[in-house]
C-alpha cells in the first residue's frame, strides 16, 4: 500500500504554519474507508517486473490551420513492455472548443475504425470486447476539456496506435489569432466520496508525479498554418519552435525536443499584414442541409466621455495548486490591477483556499493610495496552501454589500483546479445579479472550461495569463475591456436568406476586440443580405452583409461539426443549470448525427480477433504536474480523500482602514487593530485530538512539545528530516489529551527509527526514557510510524530523535 504525505496550512495569531502530513489512499483506488473522497495522488512504480505501468509511450499531435478552421489529428501510442496482458487508461486534455468527430485503432496492421454511440452502449461494447480478449478502445468525454481513452488487452510486445481528430474554430481578438492545445490535466480539487462516485468523476482519482518531473511519455506537435493574407508576426510563448516559411501565407512549426514540452499547453499567437482578420460569410451546402458561418469584424474601441465608477470584488485562490509560480504571478496580476483603479472607485478583497478571508466584512474600501497599498501588502503575505473550496468562497463574495451608484465588476483569480464546474456556473448565474464577471487563469495548464465557463455566464471575459511577463499586459487589456464594451444589445436579422437553428441564440456583448460570429442553416439558394445592429461608446451600430453565393463551397464541411458543437455545448449548459432529460436527447441526437463526442456519446473501436485469454492488469496512466505547479497540488487534496475532519483556524488580516458612518466609507486612520471575530478562514486537517491539543498550546509556543535531531544518518538532508518532522507537531501533541498539564509530565524519550526507499518509517523504537507513561510512548511511536517522508534515493536512512515537555512548575 503506497503511502503520501498530505499538508494543511494553518495560520492563526501570526504564528508560523503548521503543516500535517497525513497518510494517502491505496494507489490501486481502493475505497477501504467509506468517507474517503475522490483524489487525485502520487505515482509509484509497481515493485512487479511483469507489469508496465507506464503504458503510453508518446503522444503526438499534427495541427492544420487554414483560414480559420483548425483540424487536429492526435495519434496515441501504447506499448506493453511487461509481461501481462494490461488494459490502459489515459486521462487528456483537449481545447473546450474541440469538436472530436473521428477515431481509429491500429492493432498492428489492422485499421478499426470507431463507432460513435450512447456512451451507456459504448462502455458495455467495450466491457464486453475486454472480457473477451479482444483489443479494444474506448474514448469517453469526462469534461468538455477532460477526455478519458480506455484500451483493453494489450498484449506483451503489443504496439497499439490510436487517432482521434477534432475540429474547432479560430476567432482573433484584437487583430491576434491564438491557437491553444492543452497538454496536461491539472489535478482536480474534489469532495465527491469516492464510494458513491459516479462513473463521470471517477477520471479525478488518477497518480501524478512529482512536481519538476517530465511526462513519461514523449510529446510532439507540428502546425503548418495556412492565412489567407500574409502573416506579419508569429510568436509561441510556451514553447522553442522551429518556423519554416514557404511564401507569404504559409509557415510550418515544430515543438523542439524537450523533456517537459509536454507539461504545459502549446500556445500559437500570429497576426496578419496590416491587422487584417479573416471575415465574411462561409457558405456549406451538404447533402442534406446547409451551412453558414458569418464572421463580422467588430467597430473600432470608443472610449466614452464619462466612465461610471466601480466596485471592483477581487477573488483570489490562494489554494496548495496556487503555491509558488502560479502564486507568484496571480500577485504581480493583482498588484498591476489595483494599482490600477482610480480615487473614486472602491475595491474589497476575499482570499481562499479550503476557507476564505476577505479585506472588509462591510462596504467595499474607497481606492485610495494606502487602501490600495495595505490590500496589495495582504495579498503579497499570503502562501499557498490547503484546498480549494471555490463554491463556498464565490458565495460569500457574491454576498457581500453593494455600494451605491456603481457598477459592479467580479474579478476570479484561479488556476481552475477544481471538478465543480457546473456547479460554479449556476451559483455565477443565480448570484451575480448585475454585475459582470472577469475570470483569470493562472499558470501553463489552466482549467480553461472553468475560466471561460465563469466568464460565458458571468457576461464578461476570460484571460490566461501564463507568466509573470504577462501580468501587466493582461491587466491593462483587463481595464481597457471594462472602460466600456466594444458592442452591446446585439441583434442579427435575415433579409432574404431563410436562416434557422441560429447560434448563438442571442449574441452576448463584445468587451473583447473579437468577431461577431453567428452560425446556423439555411434553406434554399443562398442569397438576401445578414444585417448586424447593436450599439457602441458612440451610438448605434449597423451593418449590413451581402449573401454571396460563390461564397458556397464543399470545402467548408467542417461548419456543420462546428455548428453542432455550440449547439452542444449551449444545450449542455442548460442542461446543468435547470437539468431536462428533453436536452439529455437532443445532446445525444446531435452527437450521434454529427459524429462527436458529448457528455452522452462515446467512441469505441473493438478488434474482431479474440487475442487474449481475458485475464489483464488495469494500469492508470500517471501524469506529469503542469510546469510551475508543486506537489502541494496533490498533497493537499490527498486531505480529503483521507476521510479526516476538518478544521477552521481564523486567518490573519489586516488593521482596518476605515470607519463606516452615514452613507458611505470614508478614509479613516487607525488607532488599533480591529478585532479579529469577522476574519475569514483558512482550514486545516486535523483529527479531534489533535484539534484540542492545538486550542490548548495556542496561547503560547512555549508549551510545545520540544524536538531535538541527534542523528540522521543516509542520505537525506538534516534540514529536510527536521522540517518534515516539526511538520507533525501537533499529531504529536494528540498523544496529551490533558494539554500543557500531561505534557509537562513528559520528561523525555528518544526514538530510533529507518526511513525506507519509499520514504516510509520503519522498525522505530524507544532508545532512552523517562517519566514517561507506555501508553503516551505507544501513541507516540504510532505518530511517527504516519509520518513520510521524501524518498532518500539510494538505501535507507537512520533517524535518532528526542522528544521533551517543558519542566515541571
Amino acid at each position: 500500500m503506497m503511502k503520501r504525505w498530505t499538508r494543511r496550512l494553518i495560520l492563526m495569531f501570526g504564528l508560523p504554519a503548521l503543516l500535517v502530513i497525513m497518510p494517502g489512499p491505496d494507489p490501486s483506488g481502493a475505497a477501504s474507508d467509506p468517507d474517503k473522497t475522490l483524489s487525485p495522488y502520487f505515482f509509484v512504480k509497481s515493485d512487479d517486473p511483469n507489469t508496465d505501468r507506464l503504458p503510453l509511450k508518446s503522444t503526438t499531435a499534427e495541427v492544420r490551420i487554414a483560414g480559420v478552421m483548425a483540424d487536429v489529428t492526435i495519434t496515441q501510442v501504447y506499448k506493453n513492455e511487461g509481461r501481462n496482458t494490461l488494459e490502459a487508461v489515459y486521462v487528456f486534455p483537449a481545447s473546450t472548443r474541440a469538436a472530436v468527430y473521428a477515431m481509429r485503432m491500429n492493432v498492428g496492421q489492422r485499421i478499426i475504425e470507431a463507432e460513435i454511440m450512447k456512451r451507456q452502449e459504448a462502455r458495455q461494447t467495450y466491457e464486453r470486447a475486454r472480457q473477451e480478449g479482444r483489443t479494444a478502445s474506448l474514448l469517453e468525454q469526462q469534461r468538455p476539456n477532460v477526455f478519458q481513452m480506455n484500451v483493453a488487452n494489450i498484449l506483451p510486445g503489443d504496439e497499439i496506435k490510436v487517432v482521434l481528430r477534432y475540429a474547432e474554430l479560430i476567432k482573433p481578438e484584437n487583430k491576434v489569432y491564438e491557437f491553444v492545445y492543452p497538454a496536461v490535466v491539472g489535478p482536480r480539487y474534489s469532495k465527491t466520496p469516492a464510494a458513491n462516485a459516479p462513473p463521470t468523476e471517477k477520471w479525478v482519482e488518477n497518480p501524478y508525479l512529482h512536481q519538476g518531473q517530465p511526462a513519461p511519455y514523449a510529446f510532439g506537435l507540428s502546425v503548418d498554418l495556412q492565412t489567407g493574407i500574409p502573416i506579419s508576426r508569429l510568436s509561441c510563448p510556451s514553447h522553442e519552435v522551429s518556423v519554416e516559411y514557404s511564401g507569404k501565407t504559409r509557415a510550418h512549426l515544430d515543438v523542439k525536443d524537450d523533456p517537459k514540452a509536454g507539461t504545459k499547453d502549446f500556445v500559437l499567437r500570429y497576426s496578419l499584414v496590416g491587422g487584417r482578420i479573416e471575415t465574411g460569410l462561409m457558405l456549406y451546402p451538404g447533402r442534406d442541409e446547409n451551412f453558414f458561418l458569418l464572421m463580422m469584424e467588430p467597430p473600432a474601441r470608443f472610449k466614452p466621455e464619462a466612465v461610471l465608477p466601480r466596485e471592483y470584488i477581487f477573488i483570489v485562490d490562494v489554494s496548495g495548486s496556487m503555491n509558488g509560480f502560479p502564486l507568484t504571478v496571480a500577485k504581480s496580476l493583482m498588484k498591476d490591477v489595483i494599482n490600477s483603479l482610480e480615487p473614486e472607485e472602491f475595491m474589497n478583497v476575499l482570499l481562499f483556499a479550503g476557507g476564505s478571508a476577505v479585506l472588509s466584512e462591510g462596504r467595499s474600501l474607497p481606492a485610495t493610495e494606502s487602501n490600495k497599498a495595505r490590500a496589495i501588502s495582504w495579498i503579497e503575505s499570503r502562501r499557498g496552501g490547503g484546498g480549494t473550496e471555490i463554491l463556498p468562497a464565490l458565495k460569500r463574495a457574491l454576498g457581500l454589500p453593494r455600494t451605491e451608484g456603481v457598477s459592479r465588476i467580479v474579478v476570479v483569480v484561479t488556476d481552475g483546479y477544481v471538478s465543480v464546474e457546473p456547479q460554479t456556473f449556476e451559483l455565477i448565474r443565480n448570484s451575480l445579479g448585475q454585475a459582470n464577471l472577469f475570470a483569470f487563469g493562472i499558470g501553463s495548464s489552466v482549467n480553461r472550461h472553468l475560466i471561460e465557463g465563469m466568464a460565458r455566464v458571468g457576461r464578461g471575459e476570460p484571460f490566461v495569463v501564463l507568466d509573470k511577463t504577462e501580468a501587466q499586459s493582461q491587466a491593462a487589456k483587463f481595464r481597457r475591456y471594462i472602460e466600456s464594451p466594444v458592442l452591446t444589445d446585439i441583434k442579427v436579422d435575415f433579409e432574404g436568406l431563410e436562416a434557422f437553428d441560429v447560434e448563438p441564440v442571442a449574441a452576448p456583448d463584445l468587451f473583447a476586440q473579437r468577431p461577431v460570429v453567428v452560425f446556423g442553416k439555411y434553406k434554399g439558394q443562398p442569397m438576401g443580405a445578414i444585417k448586424v445592429t447593436g450599439k457602441t461608446a458612440e451610438g448605434d451600430f449597423e451593418k449590413v452583409i451581402e449573401v454571396d453565393p460563390d461564397a458556397a463551397s464543399t470545402n467548408n464541411s467542417a461548419l456543420r461539426l462546428l455548428w453542432a458543437r455550440h449547439r452542444i455545448m449551449r444545450l449542455s449548459d442548460l442542461n446543468h443549470l435547470h437539468p431536462s432529460d428533453g436536452r439529455v436527447k437532443e445532446v445525444t441526437g446531435l452527437g450521434l448525427k454529427y459524429s462527436l463526442m458529448t457528455m452522452y456519446t462515446s467512441f469505441v473501436a473493438v478488434d474482431k480477433v479474440k487475442r487474449a485469454d481475458g485475464k489483464l492488469v488495469t494500469v492508470k496512466q500517471p501524469l506529469p504536474l503542469p510546469a510551475g505547479v508543486s506537489d502541494l497540488a496533490v498533497a493537499d487534496r490527498q486531505a480529503s480523500r483521507a476521510g479526516l475532519r476538518t478544521m477552521a483556524f481564523k486567518m490573519s488580516r489586516p488593521t482596518a482602514l476605515y470607519s463606516m458612518k452615514g452613507t458611505g466609507p470614508r478614509p479613516h486612520t487607525p488607532a488599533a487593530p480591529a478585532p479579529d471575530n469577522s476574519a475569514g478562514k483558512v482550514f486545516g486537517t486535523v483529527s479531534r485530538a489533535e484539534e484540542e491539543a492545538q486550542r490548548q498550546q495556542m496561547p503560547g509556543k512555549k508549551e510545545m512539545i520540544k524536538l531535538t535531531l541527534e542523528a540522521v544518518l543516509g542520505n537525506l538532508d538534516r534540514a529536510v528530516v527536521e522540517k518534515t518532522l516539526r511538520m507533525k507537531l501537533a499529531a504529536l501533541m494528540a498523544c496529551f489529551p490533558g494539554g500543557p498539564p500531561e505534557l509537562s509530565r513528559l520528561g523525555q524519550v528518544t526514538y530510533r527509527f529507518v526511513i525506507d526507499g519509499q520514504g516510509a518509517v520503519k522498525e522505530v523504537k524507544v532508545v532512552s526514557s523517562n517519566q514517561t507513561g507506555s501508553s503516551i510512548q505507544v501513541c507516540l511511536k504510532k505518530v511517527i510510524e504516519s509520518i513520510r517522508f521524501p524518498r532518500p534515493g539510494q538505501g535507507k536512512v537512520t533517524v535518532v530523535v528526542r522528544l521533551s515537555g517543558p519542566p515541571k512548575k
